[in-house]
């Protein structure tokens, strides 16, 4: 019984709605017929209940419900709802014709005005009483307050300003006192009943007026370079500020609908984030069972998140670090409860390791994402760089080809391309080996590469965030260096989406656009953390390090770069390698490797990758360099 009562007290608020609509339904068609015949000479008698009247409620009602006009609540009825409501009216309209010609022809004929008039005039009897108990609502809310709210510039006064402008007062911390657009025509308007009270340029002048104490901006639209600007602006008023989530950040839950973010550096770099193509992905992920090698890193793990996101089947996890192993399998556990989740601890180079992964989870598809990726570390590592990098690759590969993998997915580096270093001379031989295991096999070979990652482990924006936290200085290695970045999300978009795309071998690159100045990065940074270059945090050049380049590129000449079905997403055709100098190369690699012998392992890295010229091979008379020498055919 106790359960009926709960059940009949959720339901009677909706009863009484419709009880409600029903009434005036009678009262709008019974009304409009007595003021219309109250005009004319014969007026005959129209009773408020009848069998015609009835049938009108009977019709009207069955048109209610299928235009679910009781799915949504009064407390936040809104323009879509008197929308809604002026549709169903017209529609009952018919409905009701309808009715009554089965039921008596028209025996009374119903005036044409009324007709015309009963869609409005029932959308103000029912869009009234909704409207006015939600100021009502929105009334008591404000006059609970507890705090005194903080009055809100809003930069911005298009849709997405004036959606924001409702979402701020219906929460008690904020209260608009103002919009600031750059479109004139606006200027000494209102939106939602704020005025637009001038421009951008007037930020600082015009917060000061009103009294503001935040700033919001509300152009979702805004280039890479007008964001600066706004964000310029913004720094001149003194006052903090505040941005709207990107409807892909809050889709991928990184930020709850109607929360205000701070501007992120990946919102002011000169370049438009990717869209992929979830279809597509999902087409070719959904349901599979998935492998991920370094899962509990920053590229490994978002790779995780986003297969479990599109419906991959089952995920098995290879980790060597402990801590990270735990909190990515934990996150999917939590996250993805309905998911297979199997984590195995261990180095992904080491063969048994590898076999039992791949006996557990029986992949159809592996993305190989562990690897060492330090530039000036690894300079000094080479045997860890060569071990890690490539003879692990190979050990994952291989395997992957013996146990009929569908697809093997290598996560490279724009580095790779003309290398000056031994990370990008590393993974240039990482994929030639894939190429070379590629012939003669079901399995496909795709390589990825990709630019620097914003907030990835070790990259440039968390150590320059963690010097401004200290004070400074924040350490340039050059004034002119660039970079290519891109946030992970976008990196992991863009291995599932070329994984999804891609032939039975092939190498993908992202077309991302111009480079970053790091020197203007980290003064966006320092900016962004309420400081002024120059005078609150002093930015020093230190140099550039060993086997860094001034500049990345993205593209090898003899790659000959077309597009793809993805607008953003180029593929290259592998250059044409000799296997047999391939395979050697890793074998005396292997033994270098067991030897630590780093100075051989140099040696070989530029036998099989001659694009790496490292110090040893730049001799002061040409020709005199000493290389290893390897069986060759077609070169590399």
């Amino acid at each position: 019984m106790m359960r009926l009562g709960y059940r009949f007290a959720g339901w009677l608020p909706r009863l009484l709605v419709v009880l409600h609509d029903l009434g005036m339904v009678v009262l709008c068609w019974v009304g409009l017929q007595r003021i219309r015949y109250s005009m004319a000479e014969i007026q005959p008698d129209i009773p408020w209940f009848s069998t015609e009247v009835l049938i009108v409620v009977a019709a009207q009602g069955l048109v209610f419900w299928r235009v679910g006009l009781y799915r949504g609540l009064w407390r936040f009825a809104s323009l879509p709802d008197l929308w809604n409501i002026l549709r169903a009216g017209v529609l009952g309209v018919f409905a009701i014709a309808l009715g009554l010609v089965l039921f008596n022809r028209f025996e009374l004929p119903v005036p044409r005005s009324v007709l015309v008039l009963y869609p409005l005039v029932l959308m103000v009897l029912l869009g009234t009483p909704r409207m006015l108990y939600r100021l009502w609502k929105d009334s008591r809310q404000a006059v609970g307050r507890s705090q005194p709210s903080t009055r809100v510039l809003v930069l911005g006064a298009g849709r997405a300003g004036e959606a924001l402008v409702r979402d701020l007062r219906r929460d008690h911390r904020y209260h608009p006192v103002g919009f600031l657009d750059d479109d004139r025509a606006l200027h000494g308007a209102k939106v939602q009943g704020v005025p637009v009270l001038g421009g951008l340029d007037r930020i600082a002048e015009i917060s000061r007026e009103v009294a503001a104490g935040l700033l919001v901006i509300a152009v979702p639209t805004a280039s890479p370079e007008e964001m600066q600007r706004i964000v310029a602006l913004c720094e001149q008023s003194g006052l903090p500020f505040r941005t709207i989530p990107r409807l892909q950040d809050v889709l991928e839950g990184r930020v709850a609908p109607g929360e205000l973010k701070e501007v992120a550096i990946e919102d002011l770099l000169g370049r438009d984030p990717v869209s992929p193509d979830w279809r597509a992905m999902r087409d070719w992920l959904g349901g599979r069972s998935v492998l991920v090698t370094g899962a509990g890193g920053s590229i490994g793990a978002e790779l995780c998140r986003q297969c479990a996101r599109l419906g991959v089947g089952s995920l098995t996890l290879i980790e060597l670090n402990e801590f990270a192993l735990v909190s990515i399998e934990s996150e999917l556990r939590r996250d993805f409860p309905a998911l297979t989740v199997r984590a195995v601890l261990g180095d992904c180079g080491d063969p048994a390791v590898c076999a039992r992964a791949l006996e557990l989870g029986k992949p159809e598809a592996v993305f190989h994402a562990a690897a060492y990726k330090q530039v000036p570390l690894l300079e000094g590592q080479v045997r860890e760089a060569v071990r890690n990098n490539v003879l692990a690759t190979e050990v994952v590969a291989r395997a992957c080809r013996e146990a009929g993998v569908g697809t093997f997915v290598l996560i490279s580096t724009d580095k790779a391309v003309n290398p000056a270093n031994v990370l990008g001379a590393s993974k240039r031989f990482a994929e030639m080996v894939c190429h070379a295991l590629a012939e003669d096999t079901s399995t496909r070979f795709v390589t990825v590469r990709f630019g620097n990652v914003l907030d990835s482990a070790g990259s440039v924006v968390p150590l320059f965030r963690e010097q401004i936290r200290r004070g400074g200085p924040v350490t340039v290695t050059h004034p002119e260096v660039t970079r290519y970045f891109m946030t992970i999300p976008e990196a992991c978009q863009l291995i599932l989406q070329a994984s999804a795309i891609g032939p039975h071998e092939a190498i993908y690159t992202l077309d991302m656009g111009r480079p970053v100045l790091i020197r203007q990065l980290a003064e966006q940074m320092i900016r962004l953390a309420g400081k002024q270059p120059g005078r609150d945090i002093h930015i020093v050049y230190t140099g550039l390090r060993p086997g860094e380049k001034l500049h990345e590129v993205l593209f090898h000449p003899a790659e000959r770069y077309q597009p793809t079905a993805h607008s953003k997403i180029l593929q290259a055709e592998p250059r044409e390698i000799d296997n047999v100098a391939v395979l050697t190369g890793l074998r005396i690699a292997r033994e270098a490797v067991q030897r630590y012998d780093e100075g051989r392992l140099m040696r070989i890295l530029h036998s099989v990758v001659p694009e790496f010229v490292p110090e040893f091979a730049k001799p002061s008379v040409p020709g005199k360099a000493e290389v290893i020498p390897l069986q060759k055919g077609k070169g590399t």
